[in-house]
């Protein structure tokens, strides 16, 4: 699954879209401040973690945080894109 719209690795995560004021302090509060984080820790393990600290986060969120790397708007993901995210968020 590709990951990345080839952003570099200290971008900060404020400038992607799909990152707003509320997901971007649930990241941080994660240790996920640039790309180069998200990135190294991927959107599904990134979003486990939030989730574990966040009990209003939703599957949602990980579709934007998807998003976000590919720039493009999470409702954009491709169906098959979403169902192998959710899969692999939920084998845990």
């Amino acid at each position: 699954m590709s990951t990345s719209a080839n952003y570099p690795p200290d971008t900060p995560i404020t400038i992607l879209k799909n990152i707003g004021p509320e997901t971007e302090k649930m990241l941080n509060r994660v240790g996920i401040y640039t790309v180069g984080d998200l990135e190294s820790v991927g959107v599904v393990e990134a979003w486990k973690r939030v989730c574990a600290i966040e009990p209003r986060a939703t599957v949602v969120g990980l579709y934007a945080l998807q998003g976000a790397l590919l720039n493009i708007h999470w409702n954009e993901l491709p169906r098959d894109m979403k169902e192998e995210l959710r899969a692999r968020f939920e084998a845990d």
